[in-house]
């Protein structure tokens, strides 16, 4: 218990921020959380309701932060992630961002705290190079609908750069497709669609021809990247990719998730594929390994079951 350590997260009712929470306070650590609700819900907080460990403060990161105490890390993840929520309103993604990552930065800078930054594959674009390495720069429409949050968050590892530079110890982790338990089901993603699509009986809506691809990580191996990375002892800038190496079309996963739904009636409808939607993504973790020996454990099919039964409960509330 010397080690317990007091750790600030933004965005701590979304969905990775509450597989954290849990996480740190299994290993006896106290948790501030901080969000707003832009893309979650207060109920979230019931799970911690009754963990002395644990306090919350409603807060917007656009705003200067001002946490009492010593903070040892701040894990920032403050940003909604879906497409159709960040799209909803492009100028607040962009400023959570910006203005946000500033904001954590200098609060960091005051406390003398660890930093790491949730940043995104999305920084990579529709990339042209396969699988893609942290050395490449992507391929980013910067004035498309999704502008808002790739760029916002290329403009956050800048911001990180230079914090970093200055003396604040910044760890930047580019975050993969992440799917698991505590996904709101109708947060527009492709894992909780087709799910969700499935137990109602309504055809599974695949974008384009589905032969697009992604590679998806279950949370909790996620998790355990970040919490290695963060307590990597030394200097380590990064970025540095998490996320799970394995390839699939979205036709290979809606046949995943039926597959684990016999009952259910649905078949396949296909819609045009929206602008800048990336045609592939899969991580080379290469630096993750050596690292952190870091890699995923959670093989697609056991998680989709895990995170199946979670929808399924969430649905029958």
């Amino acid at each position: 218990m010397n080690n317990r350590k007091k750790i600030l997260i933004t965005g701590v009712t979304g969905f990775i921020g509450t597989n954290l929470v849990k996480e740190l306070l299994s290993r006896g650590h106290k948790v501030v959380g901080i969000d707003n609700f832009y893309a979650s819900s207060r109920e979230r907080l019931q799970l911690f309701a009754d963990e002395e460990n644990f306090r919350f403060l409603e807060a917007d990161i656009r705003n200067p932060l001002e946490i009492e105490g010593e903070i040892d890390q701040i894990y920032n993840l403050a940003c909604p992630a879906s497409p159709p929520v960040y799209q909803k309103e492009p100028l607040y993604t962009l400023e959570t961002n910006i203005m946000g990552m500033k904001n954590v930065l200098e609060l960091a800078e005051e406390k003398g705290a660890k930093v790491l930054q949730a940043s995104t594959s999305e920084v990579y674009g529709d990339p042209k190079k396969h699988p893609q390495k942290e050395t490449y720069w992507g391929n980013v429409n910067p004035v498309g609908p999704r502008s808002c949050y790739d760029e916002g968050k290329r403009a956050a590892e800048t911001f990180c750069l230079e914090y970093f530079n200055r003396g604040v110890d910044v760890r930047v982790a580019r975050i993969f497709n992440t799917y698991g338990p505590y996904m709101s089901p109708d947060d527009g993603r492709v894992v909780t669609n087709f799910i969700t699509q499935a137990l109602n009986d309504e055809d599974l809506t695949i974008y384009g021809d589905g032969e697009q691809t992604r590679s998806f990580c279950f949370v909790d191996d996620l998790v355990r990247g970040l919490v290695k990375f963060m307590n990597y002892e030394g200097e380590l800038f990064g970025p540095l990719n998490l996320g799970n190496p394995v390839e699939y079309t979205i036709l290979e996963l809606a046949d995943k998730v039926l597959a684990l739904l016999p009952e259910s009636s649905s078949e396949l409808t296909y819609e045009p594929l929206p602008e800048d939607d990336p045609q592939k993504r899969r991580p080379d973790i290469s630096r993750a390994k050596q690292k952190l020996s870091w890699q995923p454990e959670v093989g697609l099919e056991e998680g989709l079951k895990k995170t199946l039964q979670y929808i399924k409960y969430k649905c029958s509330e």
